[in-house]
């Protein structure tokens, strides 16, 4: 009896530090649930007044079963909103210089043009987000002289852009105000249920604080499921407020690269990062074009020359959610001019039908499968490391092992780790290729070689 005793009493003893976490248990952080939807989408940016030669949402809604057939899920359709006169950069000024937080800018169309483009989309299976500019306004919105109390000011007392930027067509906001917080929610929610959008791409996300973003996430959700692109490269934005940020670190080891600047290390630096300091679930949107590198810092093509393919590639095949921005597809070689109209001159091209092949992919293997739902990535060693960069990713029987040459020379290469042993199928050729300790590779200059098992 007294035996039977002791064990109960031990067994008691046991359960609640079995069952209870102690204070240095580890906690899962990340308060985003990300939409169904995303598990494996592909992004396009729509600059409308660049997208047809009509600049509007019209033209636009009729080019949708295009992007459908190209794979694309989500569209990020830049602000909609009218644009400031005052201090207005060029002719037609900067989409991200709000004059009305709750109006559609007459130049793209009507309120009833948006909601029509956003049913065609759901009738097409993709999704609609839009640009959301909450750290600043143009000069000339009618806060400024309603609440001047919610805007930041200067030394002076003025009113100021945000500091140090060339950004004289807006003036800031002042983000201790609850009243701008609630109008600036409102607002935002106001498009979630009048026009269905699902969600949106926050400008400058990191300058807006973080709480706002949490809470104003938190009331979206409660309408419907909503995704959340954050331009900015923050991890804590993933922990309740946004599905995906910026890769501005991949885009910037991939530029080095290419030009020269540095050899495949500066990948490995990224993706250990993105590994080790990143939520797991997080999603890093990576591209080679958006409208900012676009206008301002070059084309793909100016950018990664004869690179640019492997970055396309690797966009799908590695880690994050992949974006298109409109034009890439035609091979668009022109910076397009930011303030003015400038449409984009609408061409076949190869990039078209390999955004198709590569989205048609990433949704058909799950190990390429978007944060969380896919493979992490995991190096595979070979005996080239400085100029090829080798890959793998798993998710139950779905495998993607990914092998890219970064230089401007034939590299053929060996494998000193059995991690991707197997039997794949070969993205361009579809022959069957089997990977094992005899392997080797030859591949051409910036070039890659991408195998698959679903």
């Amino acid at each position: 009896m007294k035996r039977l005793i002791l064990a109960a009493a031990l067994a008691t003893a046991v359960l609640p530090s079995a069952a209870v976490a102690g204070p240095w248990a580890p906690k899962d952080l990340s308060g985003v649930r990300h939409p169904d939807w995303t598990r494996d989408a592909v992004i396009y940016q729509i600059n409308t007044r660049q997208f047809t030669p009509e600049g509007n949402f019209k033209a636009a809604e009729a080019q949708l079963p295009r992007l459908k057939a190209m794979g694309v899920d989500i569209l990020w359709v830049m602000p909609i909103q009218p644009i400031g006169v005052k201090n207005r950069k060029g002719t037609l000024g900067s989409p991200y210089s709000v004059r009305d937080y709750r109006a559609v800018n007459p130049e793209l169309g009507t309120l009833k043009d948006f909601k029509s483009f956003v049913r065609a989309a759901h009738g097409q299976g993709m999704k609609v987000i839009i640009d959301w500019v909450a750290n600043h306004s143009a000069w000339d919105n009618p806060l400024v002289t309603q609440h001047p109390d919610w805007y930041d000011r200067d030394w002076k007392g003025d009113f100021r852009p945000t500091p140090w930027w060339d950004w004289s067509d807006i003036i800031d906001f002042d983000y201790s105000k609850e009243g701008l917080r609630q109008y600036m929610a409102e607002s935002m929610l106001y498009w979630v249920r009048e026009a269905d959008i699902d969600g949106f791409r926050a400008d400058v996300a990191a300058y807006v604080p973080l709480d706002f973003w949490e809470k104003v996430r938190a009331e979206a959700d409660r309408i419907k499921p909503v995704f959340m692109l954050g331009e900015a490269q923050m991890r804590d934005l993933h922990y309740k407020a946004f599905d995906a940020t910026y890769g501005w670190g991949w885009y910037n080891a991939l530029a080095d690269i290419a030009q020269g600047k540095a050899d495949t290390g500066a990948l490995f630096g990224y993706f250990s990062e993105n590994e080790s300091a990143w939520p797991a679930g997080s999603m890093r949107m990576v591209y080679a074009e958006n409208h900012d590198q676009n206008a301002w810092h070059g084309t793909g093509e100016e950018v990664f020359g004869p690179a640019l393919k492997n970055v396309h590639v690797l966009a799908f095949a590695g880690e994050g959610i992949p974006l298109i921005y409109n034009g890439e597809e035609a091979g668009n070689t022109r910076r397009l001019k930011f303030f003015e109209k400038d449409p984009i001159a609408w061409r076949e091209h190869p990039n078209r039908e390999l955004f198709t092949r590569l989205a048609a992919l990433k949704t058909r293997n799950r190990a390429m499968w978007n944060a969380p739902w896919g493979g992490r990535m995991v190096g595979v060693v070979n005996d080239k490391p400085q100029k090829v960069f080798s890959f793998h990713r798993q998710a139950g029987q779905a495998r993607v092992f990914g092998v890219f040459n970064f230089s401007a020379e034939p590299q053929t290469v060996h494998f000193t780790e059995r991690l991707a042993d197997g039997s794949y199928r070969d993205f361009d050729g579809g022959q069957t290729v089997k990977v094992d300790a005899a392997t080797s590779m030859t591949l051409a200059p910036w070039s890659y070689r991408l195998l698959t098992r679903e």
